[in-house]
């Protein structure tokens, strides 16, 4: 087989104790048509720099500040479809790829005629329980839920969305319904990708021959709530079909409501809550 041309990106931002581990996974994939980016968000941990001196065979590109996901991961995807990227595989780097996951991925997306995003099953560490195997998006609730289903998966199937975890993407579909929406800065940013490439007619699918170990290290960030709140509203508002708006209006009003509530009581995260909606009303002005 004539393997297609992958570029694996990997976005960083003070990623310290984890890009190194991700890098060397990578590097030791069985695929034989790939080459490496890793695009730097303004880190100040010297974790670019070390990477850069491990591995001279990578691409390395340093943003002057923290663009967020959508806009760093944007700049490396731009320069891989200029230099004529089939496949753009976007990895988090927190996350280890087993070695033979890149190629069974494109054996089975060159094989299908009708997929163009594809996910591995990502594994919660080195646990056997699931961090994601396929999402759905749920109007009712406003958000976005994780399918783990621990070690029966065993058979490919289309997905509501891919998780920008471990995201292997066709040239055609950006070329069809362009980057990701730079309005997102962290989370959901995926999900609408997907949700835009759906209504596009693309379909997305589940490879559970693949897989990837995810180390989450969002869990630290003291900002998570904010911006999965901010993120949310933003998909939503944008994205939701007409029939949903009116639910989507009183749904947030009564979470605005409970949100007041719990400042009262100083529940944790209140506060985050409510900057996230007062920020939220101010997009676009």
């Amino acid at each position: 087989m004539n393997y297609p041309k992958v570029f694996v990106i990997i976005l960083n931002y003070n990623g310290k104790d984890i890009l190194l581990n991700c890098l060397n996974s990578v590097y030791q994939l069985d695929y034989s048509n790939f080459e490496v980016v890793v695009v730097d968000n303004n880190s100040t941990d010297s974790s670019f720099e070390e990477a850069r001196k491990k591995f001279s065979k990578a691409h390395f590109i340093k943003n002057n500040k923290n663009l967020g996901f959508s806009a760093g991961n944007n700049i490396a995807i731009r320069w891989a479809l200029e230099k004529m990227a089939d496949y753009v595989f976007l990895l988090n780097n927190d996350a280890l790829i087993e070695k033979s996951s890149l190629k069974k991925m494109i054996n089975i997306a060159e094989r299908d005629s009708k997929a163009r995003i594809f996910s591995p099953i990502i594994y919660n560490g080195k646990s056997k329980d699931v961090w994601f195997d396929g999402g759905n998006i749920d109007w009712l609730k406003m958000r976005t839920t994780h399918n783990t289903c621990n070690a029966k998966c065993i058979t490919s199937r289309a997905t509501s969305y891919v998780t920008g975890c471990a995201m292997l993407i066709k040239k055609e579909v950006f070329k069809k319904i362009g980057l990701f929406d730079e309005d997102y800065f962290l989370y959901y940013e995926d999900a609408d990708f997907s949700w835009r490439a759906r209504k596009a007619g693309l379909s997305l699918k589940i490879i559970p021959e693949a897989k990837v170990y995810h180390f989450e290290k969002s869990s630290e960030n003291p900002n998570k709530m904010y911006w999965l709140v901010y993120s949310g509203l933003l998909f939503f508002k944008k994205n939701a079909p007409i029939y949903w708006r009116p639910w989507i209006f009183i749904y947030t009003f009564l979470r605005k409501a409970k949100n007041k509530k719990n400042l009262k009581n100083k529940e944790k995260y209140s506060v985050d809550i409510k900057k996230a909606f007062e920020d939220f009303k101010n997009f676009g002005k």
